[in-house]
């Protein structure tokens, strides 16, 4: 029974780290990495960067983002930060 005395705070502690801390980050890399396999072309995106650009080509890990001087510019999936608006033909299908 003094075990468990001993023992009792610091389970109890490694629950409240878990539900606090672990399982949020978990769900938050979740959400981002479906967000990142579910990037279409024509999407308005901001990267980690803060750049602002149309995803306009999605290879395997990188796409290409057109800024609005017309350049267009490479980066790793990873990069994207959010999609700020999906693509049109991807409104008009729902």
């Amino acid at each position: 029974m003094e075990m468990l005395g001993t023992i009792g705070p610091l389970i109890l502690m490694f629950v409240i780290f878990y539900f606090l801390l672990i399982r949020p980050q978990q769900k938050r890399q979740k959400a981002v990495a479906t967000m990142q396999n579910e990037l279409k072309k024509g999407d308005k995106v901001v990267t980690i960067g803060g750049l602002h650009g149309i995803v306009d080509a999605i290879d395997e890990g990188k796409i290409v983002i057109k800024c609005g001087d017309g350049s267009r510019l490479t980066y790793d999936r990873a990069a994207v930060r959010e999609v700020v608006e999906k693509s049109s033909d991807m409104l008009a299908k729902s």
